[in-house]
Order: structure tokens, then C-alpha cells, then sequence
């Protein structure tokens, strides 16, 4: 009986994982999105740090689309103390209307994640992104460096939705 018991809780806790794609509460994400102006080339200039992405530098993201409407995501970042770049090749989803910033992403099969646009430059040159709690946050640009006021505007949003950021 316990092992049914502990098979039943390791089953379940992955599901619940694998289910985490909503937003943090009262955080939403931009409406109107269109995702043929998002794809493409994005550099991180700042992140809330994760076990994923723990230790690299000069990180960036690329979406491309699929043919059957999904998004192929391909992270890299370079591991400085092991002179070594690393690279994750992932799927994204939208979660209910393509209108809407709210996409699942999946690095490892079927274990989804939360990908939420919160914050998008009118022309789609910076995107504050949270995942599905305010443990993961990006900053994200179209190129390597962003305005100061730029990066210090999305960070005062960061804070005023309660994202633990250290100053």
C-alpha cells in the first residue's frame, strides 16, 4: 500500500508541476500580442535567477515558428567557467486566445511551464516576461544593451507586482 501511496504523490506532484502555466496572481499578460512581430532574436538583460539558467552569461532567446502554429524556442548562454555555450531547444504554445502574451513552453516533454509577456515595447524592441510564479522574471531586448531608463522603467514594474527583485 505505501508504494501505491508514494507512486500516487510523485505522479501527482509532477502533474501539478507540468500544470503550472497560469500567471502570478494579479500579474496579466498584454493583450493584442501578435506573435509574427515577437519571433525572432531576443538578448536577456536581467533575469530573476533559476536552477536552468544558473551561471550563464550573454543568454538569448530565438522563437521561430513551427508549421503546425507552435513555436520552436532555442535558449543559449555561455557557462564562463567552463568556456562552454549551452543551448536548450524548446516548444511553446499559446494558452487560450494568440491575441493574448500567455504561451505554455515545454523544455522537456510533458512537463509545461508558464510564459507570460507582461510588459511589451510598442514596436516589440523590450518584453518584461514572467513564468507561472514571481520567481521567474526576464527582461528581454532586441539588442544586446537597453536604454537605462528602459531597463529601470520595467524594473519599477517588476516591483510594483511584487517580483522579488534585489536592488
Amino acid at each position: 500500500m505505501k508504494l501505491w501511496r508514494n507512486l500516487y504523490l510523485l505522479i501527482s506532484s509532477l502533474l501539478s508541476l507540468s500544470c503550472s502555466m497560469s500567471s502570478p496572481k494579479g500579474v496579466k499578460a498584454v493583450e493584442n500580442f501578435d506573435l509574427n512581430q515577437y519571433l525572432g532574436l531576443w538578448y536577456e538583460i536581467a533575469r530573476l535567477d533559476n536552477r536552468f539558467e544558473c551561471g550563464l552569461e550573454r543568454v538569448t532567446a530565438n522563437y521561430m515558428l513551427n508549421p503546425d502554429g507552435s513555436v520552436k524556442v532555442i535558449n543559449r548562454g555561455f557557462l564562463p567557467e567552463l568556456h562552454q555555450w549551452r543551448k536548450s531547444i524548446g516548444k511553446a504554445k499559446f494558452i487560450g486566445s494568440p491575441k493574448k502574451g500567455s504561451l505554455k513552453v515545454s523544455f522537456f516533454w510533458p512537463f509545461y511551464g508558464g510564459y507570460h509577456v507582461i510588459a511589451l515595447h510598442p514596436e516589440y524592441r523590450y518584453a518584461l516576461v514572467a513564468g507561472p510564479s514571481r520567481n521567474y522574471l526576464w527582461l528581454l531586448s532586441r539588442t544586446p544593451r537597453l536604454e537605462t531608463a528602459e531597463t529601470e522603467s520595467l524594473l519599477n514594474l517588476a516591483r510594483e507586482l511584487n517580483f522579488p527583485l534585489i536592488n
